[in-house]
């Protein structure tokens, strides 16, 4: 697969590019079955310091993203944490950010349609009590999540976005993977 540089001025993909990894998926199908990881250590109460692990790709591990970027999570002081890093519910928040901002410029740019800038403001709504035990009856996970998504475009009209953002909530892969069950694995070593 091929790496986009982003424009400087606009959040806008390279359709080009686009086109490229799509035949490239096209032609060989094992290019399209990726495995991302990550490494966490607790870090002291109930802080984690959390690191890139390898991408997979086909099979084979780019090993070069092993500690590349990191992060830490806590939750804030309010709800039993320090306050030293972003919580995992706000990570929730930030890898669908991430995704309907490639998927946004993705679709755009396969339609023709110029983002001159996009802004989300994300909401993750949860009840403690079922987390904390309280009240069985409540989900334990979020109540509900909240995208709200403003564009500014010279060249599109209100049904074109429309029809962009009805696009963004069936393609967008982390959208699928929070909207729709999926099986997690949990195994002690």
């Amino acid at each position: 697969m091929t790496t986009t540089t982003p424009s400087a001025t606009r959040p806008f993909a390279d359709i080009g590019e686009i086109r490229q990894t799509v035949d490239a998926v096209t032609a060989n199908r094992e290019l399209g079955k990726v495995t991302f990881t990550m490494t966490a250590d607790a870090t002291g109460g109930i802080a984690s310091s959390i690191r890139t692990g390898a991408l997979i790709q086909g099979g084979v591990a780019d090993t070069s993203r092993e500690g590349k970027f990191s992060a830490t999570s806590d939750e804030p002081v309010a709800l039993m944490g320090a306050d030293t890093g972003i919580s995992p519910a706000e990570y929730i928040l930030t890898g669908l950010a991430g995704c309907y901002t490639v998927t946004l410029a993705s679709l755009a740019a396969s339609r023709g349609i110029t983002l001159d800038e996009v802004r989300l403001s994300l909401g993750f709504d949860i009840d403690l009590s079922g987390f904390l035990g309280i009240d069985s009856t409540v989900r334990k996970g979020a109540q509900g999540i909240t995208v709200d998504v403003e564009i500014d475009s010279p060249d599109a009209t209100r049904d074109q976005l429309d029809a962009l953002i009805a696009s963004l909530e069936a393609t967008s892969p982390i959208r699928d993977t929070i909207a729709n069950p999926v099986k997690v694995t949990t195994v002690l070593h």
